[in-house]
């Protein structure tokens, strides 16, 4: 469903002051930084020069580029100079680098020399530069040759004076400049750093929990948003009342849960409970993904797990969630390391958080997980998570009250009925509900549609049941073999009571199999006797006894179908005592357990010569299966090839197709009016 967009942010206790003296060490950096770029930066592209060599290089016409300044020269050589060999202060030769020429090391390109303290060194210096430039322009001047007058304007070098005073103010200026962004800098680092990070440690920031905080305020969720799960809403109502007005409670004695545990499949809608109770209660809703406590570090997670009950406790009346649960929460010492993991110091400070709660705390610790069998039972036990609450797959009602909650901003046609929608949907979580309304809308609006009607909603409900459609053709061979194996599974179905209704037969590839048969029960289901379990296996393995009943050879389409038809087989006879040979037994296999370190201590509790009775009963259930499903093909031999043909001509058949066919299923029934009513037969 679609809510507004809510606030959130990142909570944790209220920042302490910094200490004195904290960040002087930037500052300083800062400022060292700053006056290596300004003296040292522009030595580093450029060498500095002796006057004298300077004076020589001028003789020599060798300058292209000159900046004269009140105390220094900066330049540019045309061509580079080798280094002169010179004396130190003892006198002796202090000789630059040589290559593999013999030749002597060279400057850079730019150079960089200052000027003899005095006047009359500057004043010689001005006078030689402005006897060049006249020399230059009366050697270059040649009447008789026309191309020599356009250069006789050319200087022989750039030259240029800044008068005293302006460089000590560039430089001021930048200096300026560079302390005035350092300030900036500092100002928006302390104001982060006081932000962020708590009792004034650098790394308190990583170590605070992350859980996002939604305020009352914020919370647009009720329970009218939850479709369907009446059961779960009551349950949970009483949650809702003690957050109200917990005094109603605490004046009997009574102590509300600390803490509620929502399990079941995924998809089921139990992170919206949550928040549907915290909309409800109108309180502050903390929610935090379990594998955010799970760190590199040992002891950031429980860390986070202090920061995040203390925020709870100042902000109370209030909700942590902690979602998927299972991923911190898992038993300790089930697998074949130590105690001292990060993952079991983080349960060890939730179990201590959990118990810390005094009885006028109003902090209810909601968490979500589809594993409930791994959790710690420390963390299960009365006083923690007092209560478990199932979110089951939703009923025949629920379903259609979840439709029409999706429904909402969807314009429906008038055809769109979703009483029928959520007949063919059994099995369906509201996240599933959810995606074949968006799927119907997608695919309307890919048509050009102004509404959505009821065939986008079966195209969306097949997409998601059965898979989308491949682009690969089939061979005319393949195609055949295909059709008498989903017509196989079709008769068997039809035919058999304790099999479900078929709802859709088609030979087009879709998702990983070539063709498929869609079978829908009438009702949802919550038990099974043996016979329909027996039947259910004809159904598996009527699609394998098709082909070899035409083509005297099976092929490797029906993997699937022996892949479901041996677990069930092996469940009937381990799991469920249907086996005469073995009797009301349950043989469970170790390999039930989801730990590996605790799978490798169990033992057995049965005999390997039970083990290859076990593999015996499963075979011959299994064969037994598949000689029904032969004899019963055998017999309808016209309804498989009728079946077959069908499904080469249109490659799809429905309900009502199937039955223009081969007649009504077993699992309609006429009423007194003539209007055939889909029941399940018994």
């Amino acid at each position: 469903m679609s809510n507004s967009p809510q606030q959130e942010r990142t909570e944790g206790p209220s920042a302490q002051p910094a200490r004195r003296g904290q960040g002087f060490w930037m500052i300083g950096l800062i400022l060292l930084a700053v006056f290596l770029m300004l003296f040292f930066l522009p030595g580093m592209s450029s060498s500095r020069i002796d006057y004298s060599f300077f004076l020589e290089q001028l003789d020599k016409e060798n300058i292209q580029r000159l900046t004269v300044y009140e105390s220094n020269i900066s330049g540019s050589f045309k061509i580079p100079p080798e280094m002169p060999i010179t004396y130190d202060y003892y006198g002796k030769v202090k000789k630059p680098k040589e290559g593999l020429d013999g030749s002597r090391e060279k400057y850079k390109k730019d150079f960089e020399v200052f000027i003899p303290s005095g006047t009359e060194a500057q004043s010689a210096l001005f006078a030689k530069l402005n006897a060049l430039r006249e020399k230059s322009k009366q050697a270059f001047v040649n009447p008789d040759d026309p191309e020599s007058v356009a250069s006789a304007s050319e200087e022989p070098f750039e030259y240029s004076v800044v008068p005293g005073g302006t460089l000590s103010t560039i430089m001021m200026l930048i200096f300026l400049s560079m302390l005035i962004v350092t300030i900036v800098g500092l100002y928006l680092f302390f104001r982060r750093s006081r932000d962020s990070m708590m009792g004034g440690g650098f790394l308190n920031s990583f170590t605070r929990s992350t859980a996002k905080r939604f305020e009352p305020s914020d919370q647009n969720t009720t329970f009218d948003d939850v479709a369907g799960l009446e059961g779960v809403k009551a349950d949970l109502q009483e949650i809702v009342e003690f957050l109200k007005a917990p005094e109603k409670f605490q004046k009997l004695g009574g102590r509300v849960p600390k803490g509620v545990l929502l399990n079941g499949p995924p998809g089921t809608g139990k992170t919206l409970l949550a928040r549907a109770v915290a909309g409800e209660a109108g309180v502050s809703f903390f929610s935090v993904n379990g594998s955010e406590f799970i760190q590199m570090f040992v002891g950031v997670g429980a860390s986070r797990v202090r920061d995040l009950f203390a925020t709870a406790k100042e902000q109370s009346p209030a909700i942590v969630f902690i979602d998927e649960i299972d991923a911190v929460g898992r038993q300790r010492g089930a697998g074949l390391g130590g105690g001292h993991d990060e993952r079991e110091q983080t349960l060890n400070q939730i179990l201590g958080e959990m118990d810390g709660f005094s009885p006028t705390d109003s902090v209810i610790i909601m968490a979500a997980t589809n594993r409930p069998d791994v959790l710690d039972p420390a963390l299960l036990r009365p006083g923690r998570f007092d209560r478990l609450i199932t979110v089951g797959r939703p009923t025949l009602k629920g379903r259609e009250a979840i439709l029409k909650v999706h429904v909402r901003e969807v314009p429906l046609d008038n055809d769109v009925d979703l009483h029928i929608m959520a007949e063919a949907t059994v099995g369906l979580t509201g996240a599933d509900l959810r995606n074949i309304v968006n799927e119907a809308a997608l695919w309307a609006a890919r048509h050009d549609k102004t509404r959505v009607s009821m065939s986008d909603f079966d195209y969306a409900r097949d997409k998601v049941l059965m898979g989308a459609k491949r682009e690969e053709v089939m061979q005319p061979s393949e195609k055949e073999k295909t059709a008498y194996h989903e017509a196989g599974h079709t008769l068997a179905a039809w035919f058999l009571p304790g099999a479900q209704r078929v709802h859709k037969v088609t030979v087009v590839p879709r998702g990983q199999s070539l063709g498929s048969t869609q079978i829908l029960p009438n009702e949802d289901r919550m038990n099974m006797s043996e016979s329909e379990i027996r039947d259910q296996l004809v159904v598996l393995l009527a699609g394998r006894a098709a082909e070899k009943i035409i083509y005297d050879e099976t092929s490797v389409g029906a993997e699937n179908d022996l892949e479901r038809a041996t677990n069930l087989g092996r469940r009937m006879v381990s799991h469920w005592g249907m086996s005469l040979k073995l009797g009301p037994v349950s043989y469970k296999l170790s390999d039930s357990d989801p730990f590996l370190g605790r799978e490798i201590h169990q033992q057995r509790q049965f005999s390997e010569r039970t083990q290859e009775t076990i593999d015996a009963e499963v075979g011959d259930t299994l064969r037994a299966a598949d000689r029904r499903a032969t004899d019963m093909l055998h017999v309808r031999r016209e309804e498989l090839e009728r079946l077959k043909d069908a499904l080469m001509e249109r490659e799809e058949l429905d309900e009502k197709e199937i039955t223009e066919l081969i007649g009504p299923s077993i699992h309609v029934k006429s009423d007194p009016a003539g209007n055939r009513n889909p029941v399940v037969a018994n």
